[in-house]
């Protein structure tokens, strides 16, 4: 009774504890405008599915892709085995479904031994890509400090994890195999598991029984801790993206990517310029929308779909591999740009929960965080957007942040400037008058 009171008290405060988190983080996103993306809902579940769900874009490189997929499949697969460790938890009983399901429990329990397997295999990797290899993409400036010890503290987690899995089978292999396993029903034999079968008896087939007991209990209160510490940690993690690849890959534009947003409060400007029936100088209609910011400078400016990228950014760094802006040497580094808006608005967040909305900390996304060097450096090329693994889209960020130093500050770059008097006063980006356009055929 004693350990089934434990068990319930620790899952109440770690699904609790969770679900306050999630529900700080939800209310961070709602802080951003609103944006409809509930159109075309067959298009958006066939793009979950691809891209979130069978890894798609992933598999553009595919060495990190597989071993990517033997930890995202071990951990898909073993939340089954979760569910009967959360039963037995409950109830007291040991291996609750074994029974019922027979040889389909072996054989799920060996399925799952072998992605763990795999799964070790792949996080070792990843280890050495990261600390020995040092893979110039995961070990940029932006890299520094947290985001590697973020990323090698998950990556050590899961070797834990993995250990834990193992031990916990192991030794009640060996109880099993001496008619004494954590549960008297389970009778005299062998569990029949992949590995465990043969682990166990090799590393634990010596041990006297109550060391066997105590093992198997560290095996089996280590793997559910570490679950709970995993889960409660995600919110702080860039492995959040394992929950919101899933909604961030529904909600994708699914525009074509060379195409940019308009702003509708100047295009309704530049429809009634274009009118010469409208009155400039008429009142709102009423219930218009009230006037917002051109562009974007702080991260509330930016739309909650921009914010939820920044919360399902995996820090890969695909995208700034690929960015050309950044192979030639400049400032821009689009992963940063979504690290920046993610420690933006979770700034924001809190300050809003401590002092209010109307709180201003008199910072800003751009200036403090961005530099207008960083977002003159982009391209728009769409290179990042076409890599990211989870469809997250810097460009959009970039592209608000520009329209607000050019539309409320009229900063930008000389060399744009002469480009964008051209447009105004002859309609094209060349110093040429409309009237003289056409004098290069006479010279044909």
């Amino acid at each position: 009774m004693v350990s089934i009171a434990a068990f319930a008290i620790i899952s109440l405060a770690g699904f609790g504890f969770f679900a306050w988190n999630m529900l700080k983080i939800r209310s961070n996103i709602r802080l951003g405008r609103d944006l409809d993306r509930s159109d075309n809902s067959g298009e958006r579940w066939k793009t979950m599915t691809l891209v979130a769900l069978g890894q798609k874009k992933m598999f553009t490189r595919p060495i990190p892709a597989l071993l990517h997929f033997a930890i995202y499949a071990a951990f898909v697969i073993t939340q089954i085995e979760l569910i009967e460790i959360v039963v037995d938890g409950l109830s007291g009983s040991h291996r609750v479904f074994r029974e019922a399901l027979g040889g389909f429990y072996t054989f799920m329990v060996s399925f799952i031994e072998i992605l763990s397997l795999l799964a070790l295999v792949a996080t070792v990797i990843f280890l050495s890509r990261r600390n020995l290899l040092k893979l110039p993409r995961l070990n940029m400036k932006e890299m520094k400090g947290w985001p590697k010890m973020d990323a090698n503290l998950i990556l050590f987690m899961e070797i834990v994890l993995v250990c834990c899995i193992f031990t916990m089978n192991g030794a009640d292999e060996v109880l099993y195999n001496r008619g004494i396993s954590h549960a008297a029903d389970l009778g005299e034999g062998s569990l029949g598991f992949s590995l465990s079968s043969y682990l166990g008896p090799f590393i634990f087939g010596d041990m006297n029984d109550g060391t066997l007991h105590t093992l198997e209990r560290i095996g089996w209160w280590g793997h559910i801790a570490m679950v709970f510490a995993f889960l409660n940690y995600l919110p702080y993690s860039k492995h959040l993206h394992i929950l919101f690849a899933f909604p961030n890959t529904y909600y994708s534009n699914l525009e074509a990517k060379g195409r940019l947003t308009n702003m509708e409060s100047v295009t309704t400007e530049v429809k009634l310029m274009m009118d010469p029936t409208a009155d400039p100088f008429a009142a709102p209609a009423e219930g218009a929308a009230e006037p917002q910011r051109f562009g974007a400078k702080d991260a509330t400016d930016l739309t909650w779909k921009n914010l939820m990228d920044s919360y399902s950014c995996t820090e890969c760094g695909r995208c700034t591999s690929s960015c050309p802006a950044n192979i030639t040497g400049k400032l821009l580094s689009p992963r940063k740009i979504m690290m920046d808006t993610r420690d933006r608005i979770e700034e924001i967040g809190n300050n809003v929960r401590k002092h209010g909305k109307d709180h201003d900390d008199g910072k800003s996304l751009l200036g403090d965080y961005i530099t207008e060097e960083e977002i003159w450096a982009c391209t728009s090329c769409n290179a990042c957007v076409q890599e990211c693994p989870v469809n997250i889209d810097p460009l959009s960020i970039i592209v608000d942040l520009r329209r607000y130093l050019v539309m409320e500050e009229s900063k930008m770059p000389t060399e744009l400037t002469g480009m964008l008097t051209n447009i105004e006063n002859n309609g094209a980006p060349w110093q040429f008058s409309p009237a003289d356009r056409l004098n290069w055929k006479d010279e044909a």
